[in-house]
């Protein structure tokens, strides 16, 4: 649509700006040669048919084209009129040197200037009233690189010329102001259009001169027919690869946007397995890797909200544990001290009552022993709340475990009597073994086992421990009693607080229920490994602690 129109002004523009090249040119010139030969060069390089006016507008007689032959002594020139000549009257691929064979009419009296009515390369008839030269090429500017036929459109310039000579006047004032004027004319026979550019050779006086030319539009006219054809022609084609050529770009671009919108859906559903595989370099995989960011911190960040979640479940499990065990300490020790209590206040009221003499005694004794049951059971509270707080600092050093075991067993030599039970201490291959730990809180650990397996056994029974080192640098305990198990499902609560494997709470056993948690307290503060077990026999109560390869400490 529009290319008629762009070549049009580029051919102008260019036009232009090459006959202000040759205005420069020509102004400098020094003879009528001179200015010919430049003239030819500059309608062979523009394709352009150009004359120069006069100040009349009127054509001035300068020949572009001329051959100059060497003959008989003297230079003849030969010139190629645009009246009555074209194209194919001179031979093709003429150069100078070439011999050349001339038949027509000279035009002065030294017969130098010749109009040409027959050029050719070889001899023939010579017809009457001409005159033959022969000689050779020495100098010639012929048509090239023209358009067809360029004789005859360097003719039409008579008729452009005329058909311009009314608006002359009115184009003067610009053309002098040296300003170029332009118009479109057209051959009359022909119906070529051609474009003609009009402008000045020299500053406004009497002697002005001015540039003509005139270009032919043909060629761009017959390029845009000829493409009106072919595109009649290629439209359906054009239309189909277009056609095609979009079905595979969307397929190209919806490509990574299907595997995008699938790894959407999978975030959605807060899938975070398989990540889009888009490594372009475009928006598309920008967008991908951001996707695989977002999917990666989501992913991590579910994860710590889920440990978190699992910790929050832990920590309300652990609180609402804390509670429950609050509650049944609250009762457990009301329940103790409400029992010893009862019996303090009703021996007290016997003997503010003034009960018999022989009971007086009896009745002190008891005040007496329910009072001192009372101090262990606090005394053994407010230990217990020292390691809750972590207020308990071990003071370790090396000790002999296998010593601190004997003499603990020694202390109970009247409660094993009273029960007619047997102490058994195993001590291994190793005579004597060190342990590296607290010697006053492990001597409470063992006080405090022996006497709750004491209490646990049944009679005639025998109390076996077991002192022994193991494979991973530890040395064991183990205190085995014979007599009823504990049931499964109570191993666990063993160590907890006021817990009695007596549902019914029989205080005739003894013991405040604190010692085992008090134990627990000090064993996992020399990073023990403790627990109990049901054994053929009853119950074992084990513990370890780190060996100490040096001598005791004093």
């Amino acid at each position: 649509m529009y290319f008629e129109r762009f070549y049009r002004a580029s051919k102008i523009n260019a036009l232009e700006r090459n006959m202000d090249q040759f205005v420069n040119q020509f102004n400098q010139t020094a003879n009528e040669r001179q200015s010919s030969r430049l003239l030819g060069a500059f309608m062979n390089d523009n394709d352009a048919s150009t004359s120069i006016l006069n100040h009349r507008f009127e054509r001035r007689s300068l020949n572009p084209y001329f051959v100059e032959l060497q003959a008989n002594g003297k230079t003849i020139e030969i010139r190629i009129s645009s009246d009555g000549t074209t194209i194919d009257e001179i031979p093709q691929g003429i150069r100078i040197g070439d011999m050349l064979v001339v038949d027509g009419i000279f035009m002065d009296q030294e017969d130098t200037i010749m109009q040409p009515v027959v050029i050719q390369k070889k001899n023939t008839d010579l017809e009457k009233g001409l005159i033959r030269v022969k000689g050779k090429i020495t100098d010639l500017m012929l048509p090239e690189r023209r358009s067809y036929n360029p004789l005859y459109q360097d003719a039409l310039i008579d008729d452009a010329l005329q058909d311009w000579m009314p608006k002359a006047e009115q184009d003067q004032s610009r053309l002098r102001n040296g300003l170029s004027v332009q118009l479109e004319w057209s051959d009359k026979w022909s119906g070529v259009h051609y474009d003609v550019i009009i402008r000045s050779l020299s500053e406004g006086n009497a002697g002005d001169r001015y540039l003509f030319v005139m270009t032919s539009l043909q060629p761009v006219g017959e390029a845009v027919g000829i493409l009106k054809q072919y595109f009649v022609y290629m439209a359906p084609i054009i239309f189909v690869l277009v056609i095609v050529l979009s079905m595979i770009y969307s397929r190209i671009v919806s490509r990574p946007l299907i595997k995008l919108s699938r790894s959407a859906t999978r975030l959605a559903k807060l899938d975070f397995t398989v990540q889009p595989e888009i490594h372009s370099k475009d928006e598309f995989g920008e967008l991908s890797r951001n996707m695989v960011t977002l999917s990666r911190n989501l992913d991590t960040t579910l994860k710590e909200l889920t440990r978190a979640n699992w910790k929050l479940q832990e920590d309300v499990e652990e609180k609402r544990r804390s509670e429950q065990l609050r509650k049944e300490l609250i009762a457990n020790i009301s329940h103790e001290l409400k029992t010893p209590l009862g019996i303090v206040k009703g021996f007290a009221e016997g003997l503010q009552d003034g009960v018999a003499g022989d009971k007086r005694d009896r009745y002190l004794a008891l005040i007496v022993n329910e009072t001192d049951r009372m101090n262990a059971l606090i005394m053994d509270m407010l230990e217990l709340s020292k390691y809750e707080v972590k207020a308990i600092q071990l003071q370790t050093r090396s000790i002999s475990i296998t010593d601190l075991v004997q003499k603990a067993a020694d202390s109970f030599s009247q409660q094993l009597e009273s029960k007619y039970l047997q102490n058994r201490i195993n001590k291994g291959e190793v005579e004597e073994l060190f342990v590296k730990a607290d010697p006053r809180r492990i001597e409470q650990v063992v006080l405090n086992l022996l006497s709750n397996a004491i209490r646990h056994a049944v009679e005639y029974s025998v109390i076996a421990i077991t002192v022994q080192r193991t494979s991973n640098g530890k040395v064991a305990i183990v205190i085995e009693n014979a007599g009823a198990p504990i049931a499964k499902g109570e191993l666990s609560r063993i160590w907890d607080h006021f817990y009695r494997a007596e549902r019914s709470r029989d205080r005739k056993s003894g013991g405040t229920g604190l010692g085992l948690a008090i134990v627990k307290h000090i064993l996992e503060l020399h990073e023990s490994e403790y627990g109990v077990v049901n054994t053929n026999q009853g119950v074992a109560f084990s513990f370890t602690l780190n060996e100490s390869r040096g001598k005791p400490n004093e």
